[in-house]
């Protein structure tokens, strides 16, 4: 048996970390096992789904590389094959037109209520259905009434419904469009799906598909369903507890491989491992080790994993994402090996890459203003001679390194009698507007000659000038 797995959202919304985690837990049981996988965008709710959420859901697996091998495929696009999946069913008597009205169904749940029943179809249409003039009827699975159900769940292991507690679902509504227990079996059963993974809110839709994979002649997939993802208080997740779509990750500066290895933990595990290649992830992953219980999310691990990826990863793979922040600042550069020198450089100062552009401003354009404190302490006239010199060596011809700058400015110092910092510190802020900055060989080896230069002349005019 080949393994097929798919992802199956309904564009009603963004990519949320919850959608995203069962997406890449399907996309790691099919690459484990060298099977397929499938994305199927499940849009038949038409006044719910739009374009825009479908490009979000397209985006946000792109974003995180989990690709599909096949797909996307649409349930707005296989209309009529679910209109023939359901003529057979009535065909072999397994469904049936139901010509109930609202105000007969509302009166039926308002009566079992007040009997303090479980308001359910009582299945008056069963077997007499009789057409009504000017009523066009929904069509009603017929659902076993006795005997039981038994969800062999590979994560929650054995779970058991009673039929005669599954009343008989409507698997297509009065304008002839599918429902979404029906479409989903049409599908899994037309995909080949062999193993639907998915959240634990589907458990209650399983026992019905199962039915009405058997009414159907064809053997249901294997199911595993997936723990919530609480969040941080242990409560639902929710928009309140911070970014929970997928993109907001990205513009909160988080890297996808760290995204996806803190995903992968939330409920499962690989001994006390924490840090995972997509190799890994691959190599490791069965379902037998997912958890049963929920986990709740932790922003601070997340920054921290997301501070060991941009630590790690080579800065050119880095380049292209913090370019795309930096252009969320108004800066545009195509300058691949300059992008790459300021990741090297300020990999180990910042835990985001939206923090590290925010701080890698000044390497690719003139700051409007000094820091008022850094500039009133080193910007002064005690500085003006140590700045005058470095502008006087800096212009000569001649390597220009950050070992090179080290030297001059080892060498100012000397001849000053002074510390390396009453050269360095004026320097820096001549050159980067604030008091902090990576070493200011390294910065000054990366804003180049010209720029460096250009910086000292307009702080040694801001320390000349009165009153500046």
């Amino acid at each position: 048996m080949t393994v097929r797995t798919r992802f199956a959202p309904s564009p009603t919304g963004y990519l949320h970390i919850g959608g995203a985690r069962t997406a890449l837990f399907c996309w790691l049981y099919a690459r484990h096992h060298g099977g397929a996988f499938v994305l199927r965008i499940e849009d038949t709710d038409r006044e719910r789904s739009t374009p825009e959420a479908v490009q979000a859901i397209l985006d946000g697996m792109a974003w995180l590389d989990l690709r599909p091998d096949e797909g996307p495929f649409y349930q707005t696009q296989r209309f009529a094959r679910y209109r023939e999946v359901v003529a057979q069913l009535l065909q072999s008597g397994h469904a049936y037109h139901c010509y109930c009205s609202k105000e007969e169904l509302a009166q039926m749940r308002a009566a079992q209520l007040a009997r303090k029943q479980k308001p359910r179809y009582d299945g008056r249409c069963r077997e007499h259905h009789e057409p009504r003039p000017g009523v066009a009827p929904v069509v009603r699975f017929k659902n076993p009434q006795t005997g039981q159900t038994v969800v062999n769940d590979l994560v929650r292991g054995r779970v058991v419904f009673d039929n005669a507690e599954l009343d008989d679902l409507i698997i297509q509504r009065s304008d002839g469009a599918p429902t979404y227990n029906f479409s989903v079996v049409v599908d899994d059963m037309d995909m080949r799906i062999t193993h639907v993974i998915r959240g634990d809110d589907h458990l209650n839709n399983t026992p019905r598909q199962i039915n009405i994979f058997e009414a159907l002649g064809v053997q249901a997939p294997e199911y595993a369903h997936l723990p919530m993802i609480l969040g941080p208080d242990g409560t639902k997740l929710s928009k309140r507890h911070g970014a929970v779509s997928v993109m907001q990750y990205r513009e909160d500066g988080i890297l996808p491989a760290a995204l996806l290895n803190y995903l992968v933990r939330l409920g499962w595990s690989h001994g006390d491992q924490e840090i995972f290649t997509r190799e890994q992830m691959i190599g490791y992953f069965e379902l037998g080790d997912v958890n049963q219980s929920a986990s709740a999310i932790n922003p601070e691990k997340l920054l921290w994993l997301n501070q060991q990826y941009i630590k790690s990863c080579d800065p050119r793979l880095l380049a292209a994402e913090l370019r795309w922040h930096l252009s969320r600042l108004g800066i545009e550069t195509d300058d691949a090996a300059k992008l790459a020198a300021v990741v090297r450089t300020q990999a180990e100062r910042a835990r985001t890459l939206k923090e590290m552009a925010e701080n890698s401003q000044f390497f690719f354009r003139n700051f409007a203003d000094y820091e008022p404190g850094a500039a009133r302490k080193h910007l002064t006239a005690e500085s003006l001679p140590a700045l005058e010199a470095l502008r006087t060596r800096l212009a000569a011809p001649g390597d220009w390194s950050a070992t090179a700058v080290h030297a001059i400015l080892d060498d100012i110092a000397a001849t000053a009698c002074v510390k390396l910092g009453k050269v360095a510190q004026p320097l820096r802020v001549a050159v980067s507007g604030g008091g902090v900055s990576p070493p200011i060989d390294v910065t000054l080896e990366i804003l180049g000659r010209d720029v460096t230069l250009r910086r000292l002349d307009r702080a040694l005019a801001w320390i000349r000038t009165p009153n500046a």
